[in-house]
C-alpha cells in the first residue's frame, strides 16, 4: 500500500499535468466524422492542438467558438451557436464535440441550455449528434478529460439496434488515454484472434495511427462510426482498460445490462496472460497458437533482460493509469521504484506496491528522482533527466522529440517484448558507459 502525499506548494514551478480539454479532444478523435470544438479561447484551442500535432505528426482537426473579453462578460450562446452552424455548413461532420474550458466553466455557462436552443433555432441540425464534455483546465488533467469524453459518449450516442439476431460475439472495448493507437490496434488483432468483434470507442488506431487518406479532410475520416455506436448496445460484453474507463463500463452496464471486467494492465508475462484466458472463456475458443509462441518468446526475452533490471532504481512521472501497468511491469522483472510522481488523484494509487506516490510537478519529480538509474516521462521529462545526468525512456503524452508515437506498442506478448528490449538496451548503454568511463579514468591514474 503506498502513501499518497499532495506537495502544498502554492504554485507548480515545473508544470507536469495536461489540461481536461486537451485529454477529451484526444478522445473525441476516436469517432468517424468528428471534429471537437473547444468552447473558450482561441488559445486554449491553439495550445492543445500544437500538443496533439507535435505528437502525433498529423494534421488534427480542432476548432474553436472563440470567446473574446466581450462575449466572455455577457456569455458565450452565440459564439456556440455560430460555431455549430459554421461547422455544420462548411465541414459537414457526421458528429461535433463540444468541450468546455475553464473560462466557461467559470463564469457557469449553462451548456445543455445552449444546445437546445440552438437546435430550437435550426431543426436542420436535429440530425447531427453533438456530445457535450464538461472539462474545465482547473482541475483534473488529460486522464480526466479522456474519461469524461468516453463517458459522455456512451451516454448521449451509444444505443441498442432492434436487430432481431444481433452479433453474439460483439463486445464492446474501452481503452483509456494510457493506450497508444498502436496498443489499440494489437488489441483488437488479439482479439479478433479468438473470433471476437470489437467495437471500439473511442478507436484512435484507425484515426491517429499515420496513414495518409486519398484526400484532405476537415474531420476525422476513420474510428468509431455512428452506426457502431448505435449498435454497442447489443454487445455480449464489456472490456475496459484503464481504471479510469470504469464509469464508462458501468454506463454500459445499467444502461444495457452488458457486463463488463476492467483490466488495468496489458504489459507483462501475467497480465497479458489473464486477457487471453479471459478471452478464452468469453468465447469458448483456445488460446491460438500464434500467441502461444509470442509467449515463448516473451519468456526467453526476459530471460535474456533480468540481468539488466535486477535492482535498477527507476523513478517515473506518469499519469495514474500508465504508472499502475508500469509499475507493476517493472517489480516484475526485480527493478525497484525509487519515486513515483502523477497528476491527478485516482483508486489505483493506494493500492500501488511501492512506499510512497506523489501528486505533484516535475519540480517535486527532480527531487524526489536523484541516485536513480532511469527515469520514464514524457517528453518535458527530458530537461529533468538531463540536469541529473539520467537517462530517460519516454512514455506517456506528450512525446515531442520522437517519432512513431502512433503506432508505439506496449500491451500484449510482442508489446511486452519491445518495452523489455528499449529499456533492457537502455539499461546495457548506461553500464557500457560507465565502464568505458572507469577504465579511461584508471588509466589517467595511473599516468599520473
Amino acid at each position: 500500500m503506498a502513501i499518497v502525499t499532495v506537495t502544498n506548494s502554492s504554485v507548480a514551478v515545473n508544470s507536469f499535468k495536461l489540461s481536461q480539454p486537451l485529454g477529451a479532444a484526444l478522445a473525441l478523435l476516436g469517432l468517424k466524422g468528428m471534429i471537437p470544438v473547444f468552447h473558450g479561447s482561441q488559445g486554449c484551442t491553439a495550445f492543445a492542438k500544437s500538443m496533439l500535432v507535435k505528437h502525433f505528426c498529423e494534421s488534427i482537426p480542432l476548432s474553436t467558438t472563440a470567446m473574446m473579453e466581450v462575449s466572455t462578460i455577457l456569455g458565450g450562446e452565440e459564439n456556440v451557436e455560430q460555431a455549430i452552424v459554421t461547422l455544420a455548413e462548411k465541414s459537414k461532420p457526421e458528429i461535433i464535440g463540444l468541450c468546455t474550458t475553464a473560462l466557461t466553466e467559470t463564469r457557469g455557462d449553462d451548456m445543455p441550455r445552449f444546445l437546445k436552443q440552438v437546435r430550437d433555432r435550426h431543426p436542420e441540425l436535429n440530425h447531427l449528434p453533438i456530445v457535450l464534455v464538461s472539462s474545465p483546465d482547473f482541475k483534473g488533467t488529460l486522464q480526466d478529460g479522456y474519461a469524461a469524453a468516453v463517458e459522455s459518449i456512451v451516454k448521449e450516442l451509444a444505443q441498442k439496434s432492434d436487430n432481431p439476431n444481433p452479433s453474439p460475439t460483439q463486445v464492446a472495448i474501452l481503452p483509456s488515454s494510457a493506450f497508444t493507437p498502436g496498443d489499440v490496434e494489437e488489441i483488437k488483432e488479439i482479439i479478433t484472434a479468438f473470433g471476437l468483434k470489437p467495437i471500439v470507442v473511442p478507436d484512435l488506431s484507425a484515426s491517429l495511427d499515420g496513414h495518409l487518406e486519398d484526400s484532405y479532410s476537415a474531420i476525422t475520416a476513420c474510428g468509431t462510426s455512428i452506426t457502431e455506436l448505435r449498435e454497442i448496445g447489443n454487445s455480449v460484453f464489456t472490456l475496459a482498460f484503464g481504471e479510469s474507463m470504469r464509469s464508462a463500463a458501468q454506463i454500459l452496464h445499467e444502461r444495457f445490462g452488458i457486463p463488463y471486467e476492467v483490466f488495468g494492465e496489458l504489459t507483462g508475462l501475467e497480465p497479458v496472460d489473464n486477457f487471453l484466458q479471459a478471452l478464452a472463456d468469453l468465447s469458448g475458443t483456445s488460446v491460438p497458437e500464434k500467441y502461444r509462441r509470442q509467449r515463448r518468446q516473451l519468456q526467453d526475452a526476459m530471460l535474456d533482460t533480468h540481468f539488466y533490471f535486477g535492482c535498477k532504481r527507476v523513478s517515473l512521472a506518469l499519469e495514474p493509469d500508465l504508472l499502475w501497468s508500469t509499475v507493476h511491469f517493472l517489480r516484475s522483472m526485480g527493478a525497484e521504484i525509487h519515486a513515483a510522481v502523477t497528476t491527478t488523484r485516482s483508486p489505483l494509487l493506494e493500492k500501488l506496491p511501492i512506499n510512497s506516490v506523489t501528486i505533484g510537478d516535475l519540480e517535486d519529480f527532480e527531487q524526489l528522482a536523484p541516485t536513480s538509474d532511469l527515469l520514464i516521462g514524457n517528453s518535458h521529462t527530458v530537461a529533468v533527466a538531463n540536469r541529473l545526468g539520467i537517462p530517460l525512456y519516454r512514455q506517456g503524452f506528450p512525446i515531442f522529440d520522437r517519432v512513431g508515437n502512433g503506432l508505439f506498442t506496449k500491451v500484449g506478448y510482442r508489446g511486452t517484448m519491445q518495452v523489455l528490449f528499449d529499456i533492457g538496451n537502455i539499461f546495457l548503454q548506461a553500464e557500457e558507459a560507465r565502464i568505458q568511463h572507469s577504465g579511461s579514468f584508471n588509466i589517467l591514474s595511473s599516468e599520473i
